[in-house]
């Protein structure tokens, strides 16, 4: 074995808030699953915002191949998701990603919907010029797991 290479100590643990929010509060993007009705996993980018433990994300208004998007019918119908946000570097000790388990629900209107859509604002500049028409996510989150290789 080489004496020059760290061997990378991996740790995956259920984290107290503390832990986690700072990364997770900095993260620009996450990636969202969802179950499609015959079981199989759905994946997509997403921005978001945090609100205690409700994660906010809308559907934004770049171009869409239908008005109906499998991840609001998904969450509509099983609402069981995980959303995960992860950092890569080509240092590999600094690699780390959160997941997080959750129950989503779909906003259609109402004051819930107005608030995430102003936190959602705060966060991206590009939902003040262009806000959002579409449902919002709101999803509880149920389970938090970290990974970090240092």
């Amino acid at each position: 074995m080489n004496p020059h290479r760290r061997r990378v100590h991996a740790e995956v643990r259920q984290d107290h808030a503390e832990v986690h929010e700072p990364r997770l509060a900095a993260a620009r993007v996450a990636r969202l699953a969802t179950t499609d009705p015959d079981g199989r996993p759905h994946l997509v980018p997403i921005v978001f915002a945090l609100d205690g433990d409700t994660l906010y994300s809308a559907v934004d208004q770049k171009p869409k191949r239908s008005r109906t998007l499998r991840r609001i019918e998904n969450a509509r119908a099983r609402p069981d998701v995980t959303v995960l946000v992860d950092h890569y570097e080509e240092d590999w000790q600094r690699l780390w990603w959160i997941r997080l388990r959750g129950h989503a629900r779909v906003l259609d209107h109402g004051d819930e919907r107005d608030r995430a859509l102003a936190l959602l604002a705060e966060r991206y500049p590009q939902y003040t010029d262009a806000p959002p028409r579409g449902p919002v996510l709101a999803i509880t989150i149920v389970e938090t797991r970290t990974w970090t290789a240092s």
